[in-house]
């Protein structure tokens, strides 16, 4: 695999962004499986969680190993702490994720633009971008997933706000119901998509999210969305897990 850490100007940033991209190449290597396909590459963006940047599911995961047996491009950006927003009071990080990387990842690199060729996936705030993209955007993904996601947004910020992140990237919490950033706003208000992602949604029984997890996966199968739960017991909201989940997620999409 070929690992490029890209860094350009964004527009809609304003400033110079990183984004780190694994690319498949016809010869991988000692020890790495190639998947001697020749097509255009398949696309995964992969997000981050709230304490991490781009560089995180490198340094933490076997990612790589994992996309080359595949054919399959990784792409994974750096949105701070902006948990995938256009923040209040900051930058426009859902512009960013949602529009301009995919745009600029297009024209910089030889990969399919096909939905049904494109993925997104996610840890904890990563997981809840994956599935803000996936149901804002549900003809746009052939599959997304949440690991440890968090998918209840009040849920997460009142437990979590020690730095101010509600107001500064949110506003008043009180208002999220039934705006873009909540995601059962988003699942009801595109349930009748004609294209609809696969989605997987994983959690430990340890974790702390693990609540919201079984909330969001009944109101998914509520709306009619095409969902697959996963409880592993005993996980914790832990890189161990999260690197067995990225990879199952992936044979798992080739698999389908």
């Amino acid at each position: 695999m070929a690992f490029l850490q890209v860094q350009f100007f964004s527009d809609v940033l304003n400033v110079a962004s990183t984004v780190n991209v694994v690319l498949p190449e016809a010869n991988q290597g000692i020890g790495i499986q190639a998947s001697g396909k020749e097509e255009l590459p398949k696309v995964l963006y992969l997000l981050h969680g709230y304490s991490d940047d781009h560089s995180i599911w490198m340094r933490r995961t076997s990612v790589e190993r994992y996309a080359a047996a595949h054919n399959l491009a990784v792409i994974m950006p750096a949105v701070n702490h902006s948990f995938y927003c256009n923040e209040v009071y900051g930058e426009r990080y859902w512009d960013y994720v949602s529009k301009e990387l995919p745009d600029t990842m297009q024209r910089f690199f030889r990969i399919s633009d096909k939905p049904e060729d494109t993925y997104v996936a996610g840890l904890s705030m990563g997981g809840y971008g994956a599935m803000r993209l996936a149901l804002t955007y549900p003809e746009r993904f052939a599959a997304a997933a949440s690991f440890s996601g968090a998918v209840d947004i009040t849920a997460t910020i009142d437990r979590h706000d020690e730095d101010g992140l509600a107001g500064r990237v949110f506003g008043d919490v009180e208002e999220l119901a039934g705006t873009e950033a909540d995601l059962l706003y988003l699942m009801k208000k595109n349930a009748d998509s004609k294209a609809k992602p696969w989605l997987y949604v994983s959690c430990g029984t340890e974790d702390f999210l693990y609540d919201q997890h079984h909330v969001f996966i009944r109101n998914l199968a509520r709306y009619k969305w095409d969902v697959t739960g996963h409880d592993e017991k005993g996980a914790i909201h832990e890189w161990g897990f999260w690197d067995r989940e990225i990879s199952k997620f992936i044979e798992m999409i080739y698999a389908k």
